[in-house]
């Protein structure tokens, strides 16, 4: 397995909000140090986990620029949207905030076919020289990214490098990884796929539950590349109920993942609608997952 520029294990990290409702600059660079003493390699900063859509422009530079100056791992700065003229207009004023790279998402709610995606993405990576990870997630945006665009747009533009899979797409994810080849990086986009993308030729993961398990990931991505794959099955096994708990329709991620922060000792705060605010039954889920997680590790 080739070592990937951005890291293994990639954490999509919450934003901190304080009890007023602004981002807490001092918490977030608490909990990105957090995340990297605890099996995050690298971290997403402002994507959907971390409520991007919730955020202003100068919100989002000032969070980049905060968390990048804050760790020494590579910072993916999330600063696209469906809009393709503001995405090009904030990616552009990434320079200066120490970021490593762009993920790149789909174009939400306008549903574009597979030229406008194409188009919009390849937008987005002439706006920049930072390398590009594009970012599929259908049940968020409406659309997919079809095999055939990942691979035109690694193609035409050098910047565009990985992959961020959370289709659940197999077949697509090996197309467009053996048409790649070792220079472009799939990550598993669902926490829960993992093992099946690794035997894929996925380098490793973007994750939401890495916020509490970072070095669950790491074991079974370790144990796959030693060729121990019972391990790694074991490894997979211990992940299902943070897998469960990390998102549902009552608990929408990223509500269980600020709740779990919050049970640990991190005050992360409650999300910005339209995000509800936690209750007490997650909280204590989360109380009670965490304390599983920990006797777990002993």
């Amino acid at each position: 397995m080739s070592q990937p520029r951005f890291g293994r294990v990639l954490t999509a990290m919450v934003t901190p909000f304080t009890p007023q409702g602004e981002i807490d600059f001092d918490v977030a660079a608490t909990l990105a140090k957090y995340l990297v003493e605890h099996g995050s390699d690298g971290l997403v900063v402002a994507g959907s986990t971390g409520e991007g859509p919730a955020l202003t422009d100068e919100e989002k530079l000032s969070l980049f620029t905060h968390v990048a100056n804050s760790v020494s791992v590579p910072v993916i700065a999330g600063s696209t949207f469906a809009n393709t003229e503001q995405s090009i207009a904030l990616t552009k004023k990434l320079k200066g905030t120490a970021v490593a790279g762009v993920l790149a998402t789909t174009p939400a709610y306008s549903r574009p076919n597979q030229n406008g995606i194409r188009a919009h993405l390849g937008a987005i990576a002439e706006a920049t020289e930072l390398p590009i990870m594009l970012y599929d997630i259908p049940s968020r945006t409406g659309r997919k990214i079809a095999g055939d665009t990942s691979i035109a747009l690694a193609n035409n533009y050098k910047n565009v490098v990985a992959l961020k899979d959370a289709s659940g797409d197999l077949v697509t994810a090996r197309q467009v990884k053996q048409a790649l080849g070792s220079g472009f990086d799939l990550y598993s986009g669902d926490d829960g796929l993992l093992l099946p993308f690794l035997v894929e030729g996925a380098v490793g993961i973007v994750s939401v539950a890495s916020h509490w398990a970072g070095p669950e990931f790491q074991g079974l991505i370790a144990a796959f590349e030693q060729g121990d794959m019972p391990k790694a099955q074991s490894e997979a096994d211990k992940l299902v109920p943070s897998c469960e708990f990390e998102g549902n329709e009552t608990y929408p991620n990223p509500m269980p993942s600020k709740a779990m922060m919050r049970a640990i000792g991190i005050p992360v705060g409650q999300c910005r609608l339209p995000h509800a605010p936690s209750d007490e039954t997650l909280d204590a889920q989360a109380a009670a997952l965490w304390n599983q997680v920990r006797s777990s590790r002993d």
